[in-house]
């Protein structure tokens, strides 16, 4: 039965100050083609799919993107080449969008240049820098500067095996800036997991730091830096910010140099920059700004990033994103999804391989800060919310993990802490169980937006999001995203709702990969997403769309149960196991037995707990009641740790695969892999 009434809805002043209602307002003045109707959230998605034509050309004008004008007449030849053509793009066929338009992503990223606060890192210790907008853009000209001297042109590919430090925004910006492509890996993978990924696009230029810190440890990573330079030799050049230590040995690795050292002796100084070390960051003497020369502008679908697939089931494929696509997309959910402004602060908790980081640093289009935290999000419990206080931090973003953790340590930061700056927190990794929703409202602000948002790697985005001036539903995510065609699809095609189902895209958008790396004729790609419904994106999330228009992930498709024939999304379970205090977390998959599917259930239960008779009947009955009699698993059983892959996604399909006695093909994607052994064998599952 579903609520009767929203956990929160935005009071009449926080609505009319929105960045969404002035978009409508936007709108109904300039009357873009069909949009006549448009006069509240509703209406305005209804417009934004119905004429994607229309809508994103208002998304550009609205927020502001720079690009190279054309007196009298837009900055593009057409919006949109093969609308109707829901494939990966081809470039006379397309979908290609916004040809003719020339833009510079890290132009954009740079549009302010003064001395509001641009990044403010914290670790472990606390705050360790503060970068104003103006000292960004002269460290990126730097950075610049050297990748250009070192022979670096657009196309080439830069990559980064860096902590979330000030220096990975940077060398970002002063790759894209030049047309260079960036990728980037956290530093807790190991060197097989890097070479998986840096080997198959090959990096001229490698940046790292000699090492990072986590739950209170200090742990090098120039060891693998090593083995990484010596197994891809493309890399020609490896530039080390100096993090854990002042001045780190580097001998011992092929064409290494410190950062400050780098950028000293590419300006021709004949002597070494002059370095400070506080707190553990290397932190540099400016010199002044030098002389701005205009940035070149590349075709809107010019390519800036390589992210990856997890790699649980094979080599990571390599996903190439346009600079137009990913700055659109991410300003529009920026701006209008998430009501940014020049003066909010926002954080994630990211690591720099995870698609959220680069979502995070977009928002230095709108000249807001940009909060960065590297380490353990509870090594000390309240760390994030002291920062959250200390920072003044508006906006903060999360995973449902996070929440479900802080939830299960008793954290209570609305009593512990002053959050009076916070009006909105968002949540993505996995879905966020209705009893998350309610910690939030009771044990952190009652009165804040609480937005459960949802995408992907694949399109460096949502698909799913917030929506500030609608109302909040316990366990929903508000809204499909403006100008994306979702839908839920039943296995022979047919759009559905209320009834569980594929997620999927009917329409094309800007952020889809301008393509896969090494994959000339796109079967790679056409294989991710195009050939369960043919000219419809299949994302692989099982999922329901409600009555209030927004949605309900229950997990990822491919991961599904199927006991007696009846399909079983696992966030319906998990969403009831982890509300008992005992369940730390838990793991559900189905074991086939007896030519059926039997779901199995494993628990971590808290330090000092057994799993006995009283607590698994209490599961069960917890399952029954609340989600179904199908649900209810017929096995349960006690573990003492949860496969994890390295972005803390539970590994659901390598413990399947493992309890079957199948190889699981790329451990190097694991944060933890040594968990599986724990699943091997189990006398339990054998009868």
């Amino acid at each position: 039965m579903a609520d009767e009434t929203p956990l929160w809805s935005p009071d009449a002043e926080r609505v009319k100050r929105a960045n969404l209602t002035a978009f409508i307002k936007h709108i109904q003045k300039q009357k873009p083609a069909a949009s006549r109707g448009v006069n509240d959230f509703a209406s305005l998605y209804r417009w934004s799919v119905e004429h994607p034509e229309a809508f994103w050309p208002e998304v550009w004008r609205f927020c502001g993107v720079v690009a190279e004008e054309r007196p009298g007449r837009p900055p593009w030849d057409d919006v949109v080449i093969g609308l109707d053509r829901m494939a990966p793009p081809d470039p006379k066929l397309g979908p290609r969008w916004f040809p003719g338009a020339r833009l510079n992503f890290a132009e954009n990223l740079l549009r302010y240049a003064d001395d509001h606060p641009a990044l403010v890192f914290w670790n472990e210790l606390g705050r360790q820098r503060t970068l104003g907008y103006a000292d960004l853009g002269r460290e990126v000209a730097r950075v610049a500067a050297a990748l250009r001297e070192h022979g670096i042109v657009p196309g080439d590919r830069v990559a980064g095996f860096l902590p979330n430090l000030p220096e990975t925004v940077i060398a970002m910006l002063a790759t894209t800036s030049l047309g260079a492509i960036w990728s980037s890996c956290s530093p807790d993978f190991g060197a097989n997991g890097v070479i998986d990924r840096f080997g198959q696009i090959r990096p001229r230029v490698l940046f790292c730091a000699d090492g990072y810190r986590y739950a209170g440890k200090e742990i090098d990573s120039l060891a693998r830096v090593r083995e990484v330079r010596e197994r891809i030799p493309e890399i020609e050049r490896v530039v080390v910010v100096p993090y854990v230590a002042n001045r780190p040995e580097i001998s011992g690795i092929p064409g290494a140099i410190l950062w400050g050292d780098w950028l000293a002796g590419k300006r021709g100084s004949g002597e070494a920059r002059k370095q400070v070390h506080i707190g553990g960051l290397l932190r540099g003497e400016l010199p002044p700004r030098l002389p701005a020369s205009p940035l070149p502008r590349f075709p809107f679908d010019h390519p800036i990033y390589i992210l990856y697939s997890s790699g649980t089931t094979g080599l990571p494929k390599c996903m190439v994103h346009g600079a137009g696509g990913t700055l659109l997309q991410h300003l529009k959910e920026l701006v209008l999804h998430t009501d940014l402004r020049r003066e909010d602060r926002i954080f994630y908790f990211t690591t720099c391989g995870w698609m959220m980081w680069n979502w995070l640093v977009s928002s230095l289009a709108v000249g807001a800060t940009v909060v960065l935290y590297d380490g353990a999000p509870l090594y000390r419990p309240g760390i994030l919310w002291d920062m959250v206080e200390k920072e003044r931090v508006t906006v903060f973003g999360t995973s449902a993990k996070y929440l479900a953790m802080a939830e299960k340590e008793g954290l209570e930061p609305g009593r512990t802490h002053d959050l009076g700056s916070l009006r909105a927190i968002l949540s993505t990794g996995s879905p966020l169980a209705g009893h998350s929703y309610d910690y939030v409202y009771r044990r952190i602000k009652p009165d804040l937006h609480l937005a459960s948002i949802s995408g992907g790697t694949d399109i460096v985005s949502c698909f799913a999001l917030g929506n500030p001036i609608g109302a909040v539903w316990r366990g929903e995510l508000q809204t499909p995203g403006l100008g994306m065609s979702v839908q839920v699809f039943d296995p022979e095609g047919g759009s559905i709702h209320d009834i569980e189902g594929e997620l999927v895209c009917t329409r094309p958008f800007p952020s889809m990969p301008v393509r896969f790396w090494d994959d000339p004729g796109g079967a790679k790609y056409r294989a991710a997403y195009f050939e369960s419904y043919p000219g419809v994106w299949r994302h692989g999330d099982w999922a329901r769309m409600t009555e209030h228009g927004g949605l309900v992930i229950l997990g990822r498709s491919d991961a599904t149960l199927n006991p007696g024939g009846v399909r079983i999304g696992t966030a319906e379970i998990y969403r009831q196991v982890e509300q008992l205090p005992e369940v730390v977390e838990s793991l559900v998959v189905g074991q086939d037995w007896e030519g059926d599917v039997r779901v199995v259930l494993f628990v971590r239960l808290r330090e000092g707990l057994t799993l006995d008779q009283a607590l698994a009947d209490r599961i069960r009955q917890r399952i029954r009641e609340y989600a179904s009699p199908h649900h209810v698993p017929r096995k349960i059983l006690q573990i003492a740790d949860i496969p994890r892959t390295i972005s803390g996604k539970i590994t659901e399909l390598a413990v399947r695969d493992v309890i079957h006695g199948r190889p699981v093909v790329n451990l190097d994607a694991m944060a933890n892999p040594q968990a599986l052994e724990l699943f091997r064998g189990l006398e339990e599952l054998q009868s």
